[in-house]
């Protein structure tokens, strides 16, 4: 599917608020609300656009967030994230190359529940050594 510049700018839009309508998207695009409608359309139908969600902001987000870095055993990924889905504060896994296997993001709402967590992954069969780094302040969020 060909990206144009206009596409490049709405998805940009979109980045910013989802939820934008799309007479507002129009107006500031300068197009027709049923032309941004079909671009919308193209891009959801060729996957570009796979879904809109949100994302939680201020007090609404857990207080404490973390990375793990997690170097596993051959052959043991889909185990390790199995175990991975199953534990709450793991928002997400990434695999990655370099020195380590993982990249895991987690939240939780007290240290205790963070601490619990790491523990977790680190008694996981086949997690070979974990790092883990506690986010103290965000600079820049482009969701």
């Amino acid at each position: 599917m060909q990206i144009d510049d206009t596409d490049r700018a709405l998805l940009d839009l979109l980045r910013q608020n989802a939820r934008t309508p799309v007479a507002t998207l129009a107006r500031r695009l300068g197009l027709a609300r049923t032309t941004v409608q079909a671009r919308m359309d193209r891009l959801e139908e060729a996957g570009v656009i796979a879904g809109y969600t949100l994302r939680l902001g201020g007090d609404m987000r857990a207080p404490l967030r973390a990375t793990a870095l997690v170097s596993i055993e051959p052959r043991s990924g889909p185990a390790v994230l199995d175990r991975l889905k199953t534990l709450p504060a793991v928002r997400r896994v990434h695999t990655t190359s370099g020195r380590f296997d993982l990249i895991v993001t987690l939240e939780a709402e007290t240290t205790q529940a963070l601490d619990d967590t790491l523990d977790r992954i680190g008694e996981a069969r086949g997690v070979k050594g974990s790092e883990s780094l506690i986010h103290l302040a965000t600079k820049l969020d482009r969701g």
